[in-house]
């Protein structure tokens, strides 16, 4: 996909802290937005449909597969989550760009779509940090807090496939780290060539 905007993907386990690092960024970089994903799970606490995500059934969301809807979708704790190819496509042409939260699974698929995509893991300090996170949203049972920790085990394998990785022990150090990301980005030869290319044509560079 030949585009202006960057695309940035942030993968991490749950209760790593992801959700509340990118919520943080965008509220200090206007250049940054997100794409909503679709899922086939129920909403939670004060989400809401469009605004978290787009809330589908299944039989939706296999209709959206057939007919490529989707620019990666993954399985990931019994339900489904689908990124739309229109939803970021659109905005990056625009020279806008892109953050997109979703599991390692979805993040290679993006890879492999998208070579300049930069992928991003957010890890947790300890386990036993994140075991307490994960108790302290007191939104899951015992046992799903099991089975997110044995999850997180076959995710922080993957770590080595990403191109930055964060570790989310202080809040503001780790928003730090996600912001300086974003801007070098922005700074990389390749992208300012992109957004430039006038600048780079006038100077005769290659």
């Amino acid at each position: 996909m030949d585009t202006l905007g960057n695309l940035f993907v942030v993968a991490a386990p749950s209760g790593s802290g992801k959700s509340s690092l990118v919520k943080a960024l965008m509220e200090v970089d206007v250049g940054v937005a997100p794409s909503v994903s679709h899922t086939t799970r129920a909403p939670r606490g004060q989400e809401k449909d469009g605004r978290e995500y787009f809330f589908v059934d299944r039989a939706t969301f296999d209709r959206m597969i057939e007919a490529g809807d989707f620019f990666e979708w993954a399985q990931v704790h019994g339900n489904r989550y689908g990124t739309s190819r229109q939803a970021i496509a659109a905005r990056m042409q625009a020279g806008g760009d892109v953050v997109l939260e979703i599991d390692w699974q979805g993040a290679l698929q993006i890879r492999r779509l998208f070579a300049n995509a930069i992928l991003i893991f957010v890890l947790p300090p300890s386990w036993d940090e994140l075991r307490a996170r994960l108790q302290r949203r007191g939104e899951d049972s015992d046992e799903v807090i099991e089975l997110r920790l044995a999850n997180a085990r076959e995710e922080l394998a993957q770590v080595n496939q990403f191109d930055y990785v964060i570790i989310n022990e202080v809040f503001e150090r780790a928003l730090f780290d996600l912001k300086a990301i974003v801007h070098a980005q922005r700074l990389r030869f390749s992208a300012q060539k992109r957004v430039h290319a006038d600048t780079f044509k006038a100077l005769d560079i290659d």
